[in-house]
């Protein structure tokens, strides 16, 4: 569970339906809950309501309180970035710039290596700026000089 908190249930969903060559289309019929709801869960940009949870968690013959625990661990991560600043300013980088992935789930901290490489090598002065400025000259250069030959990822991966 450790290394499941603060990415979004639904993505970890999503993993688990795959791993058992499961569909969500068929999967969301068997819950009787809407095809477009389910979805919107597993891409992560809705959270899994409690009924809900209960009844993936019977589903796939998992513990009570899975979903609904690594819900509530996604929704404090949110919140400790809200208050703690945790994130640039998003308004000074373009969205294109994170096109494989929502830039709005992005873990800041966990993947400042992925963000500082993909921004120094694609983004322009303005974004370099504001990471800079985030992030600071120091992790800015252990982010540049390790990994050189690492892929850049920005996808969440439980």
């Amino acid at each position: 569970m450790e290394k499941y908190k603060g990415i979004h249930p639904g993505i970890i969903l999503m993993r688990e339906l795959e791993k058992r060559s499961l569909k969500q289309s068929p999967f969301a019929t068997t819950l009787g809950e809407h095809r477009q709801t389910f979805n919107a869960i597993v891409k992560g940009k809705r959270n899994i309501p409690t009924a809900l949870a209960l009844k993936i968690e019977k589903e796939l013959q998992l513990e009570e309180g899975t979903f609904v625990l690594l819900q509530a661990f996604y929704d404090i991560e949110r919140e400790k970035e809200k208050l703690t600043g945790h994130t640039p300013d998003l308004s000074k980088l373009r969205k294109s710039l994170f096109w494989d992935t929502n830039i709005n789930h992005i873990n800041w901290q966990k993947q400042s290596n992925a963000v500082i490489r993909r921004v120094y090598e694609r983004g322009n002065d303005s974004e370099k700026k504001e990471i800079f400025r985030f992030y600071g000259q120091s992790k800015i250069n252990a982010a540049l000089n390790s990994q050189k030959t690492a892929p850049m990822q920005l996808h969440h991966k439980p």
